[in-house]
């Protein structure tokens, strides 16, 4: 039996807002990295460039700095497990660098896992409770509160890596990733408001979109979400290096964003 690879910190009763942290961790089960072909000096490299590090703790800081604590869905597992946030089929745009939901090569497009991987396992056993998993959590903020608002938080590095599809685009302080279906208005002013301190941002460069559960996704207007990618270098030293200032910082804007959501829908 599989323990869950993510934790789902309560907030206030009260509050519509879900902070989701997908790739903070670098922790991979041991009968997972058997199946990964990089020494462990390289897997370690991989991890500095591919985790949001300390994106967990801005979400905490946000959370303890917040007047209506919100909700929190903490993945405990590296993305180099699975990736909740992508497509699990052939919707997947970044397949084509071998980075769907289940990695085969790496951000610099070495191979990661063996040629003819089958993800299916890797799937089921983490993928999928995974989904299942927010989506629950989505179900239960709607129950309490006649709305969910998931707030997705990210980061990426101050140079472009190999896998990226579009890293040509602009690099700001804060990037803003949006949904035409998902992210009302008001919310992406809010994030424009609280963000706009640490030197620039921009939407959707150079990673647009944002997480939605499948079952809500394109369906229920009820379910609001948006994306915060944070320049590494605005918090951390890059790749993979200690926190700094910027931690408590962007954890202070972050609250900021969630105690401009009304607790309740617009009548």
């Amino acid at each position: 039996m599989t323990s869950r690879s993510y934790d789902v910190l309560a907030g206030a009763p009260d509050s519509p807002v879900l902070l989701h942290v997908p790739h903070s961790s670098r922790v991979i089960p041991a009968d997972v990295r058997e199946g990964i072909l990089l020494a462990d000096g390289e897997l370690g490299r991989e991890l500095d460039h591919i985790t949001d590090a300390h994106t967990a703790e801005i979400a905490a800081a946000a959370a303890a700095a917040a007047g209506a604590t919100p909700w929190q869905f903490v993945n405990r597992l590296s993305r180099l497990v699975v990736d909740p946030e992508r497509f699990p089929d052939e919707r997947e745009e970044m397949l084509a660098v071998g980075m769907g939901a289940v990695y085969t090569r790496t951000t610099h497009r070495a191979p990661l896992r063996p040629a003819g991987f089958d993800p299916a396992p890797l799937i089921d056993r983490y993928f999928t409770p995974y989904a299942e998993g927010m989506a629950a959590a989505v179900a239960e903020r709607l129950e309490a509160t006649g709305r969910a608002v998931i707030v997705d938080v990210h980061s990426y590095p101050t140079g472009p890596l190999p896998y990226e599809l579009h890293g040509e685009g602009p690099r700001p302080p804060v990037c803003l990733g949006t949904d035409a279906f998902h992210t009302p208005p008001a919310l992406l002013d809010a994030a424009r408001e609280a963000f706009g301190g640490f030197g620039g941002l921009a939407t959707d460069t150079p990673f647009a979109g944002t997480y939605v559960p499948l079952s809500y996704y394109g369906r229920d207007p009820r379910v609001s979400a948006l994306m915060i990618e944070i320049r590494r270098d605005v918090y951390m030293s890059e790749p993979g290096g200690a926190a700094g200032p910027g931690v408590q910082a962007l954890g202070a804007a972050l609250a900021a964003l969630v105690d401009a959501v009304p607790p309740h829908p617009a009548a």
